[in-house]
């Protein structure tokens, strides 16, 4: 996991976890779900109906590129979206979560 390097005086929030996928996932108190996507290094939320990667472009919720299923809520937006502890993210596929 890659994640920018702390400035002094800087401190990371309180350590959580996620479900990204079915695989836990460490992720910190203060940070978006694309915040973690893109520290896995993965480019890719969503793929469109016919089959074409998406992922975060505008960072600010504006394109709505990077959606994902939060908590069986489909067309999230990552980038728009703060982590908690123990929420289900599931990449999505078309309109609706992926296949497993």
């Amino acid at each position: 996991m890659t994640r920018l390097p702390l400035g002094r005086g800087l401190e990371r929030g309180r350590r959580l976890t996620i479900d990204l996928d079915g695989a836990e996932v460490e992720a910190f108190e203060g940070e978006t779900v694309a915040a973690i996507l893109l520290a896995l290094g993965e480019a890719a939320t969503r793929r469109t109906v016919s089959g074409q990667a998406r992922g975060v472009f505008c960072g600010m919720g504006v394109c709505f590129d990077c959606l994902v299923v939060v908590d069986g809520v489909p067309n999230t937006r990552a980038c728009m979206t703060w982590v908690r502890n123990g929420m289900d993210v599931r990449r999505q596929a078309g309109l609706g979560p992926r296949a497993a």
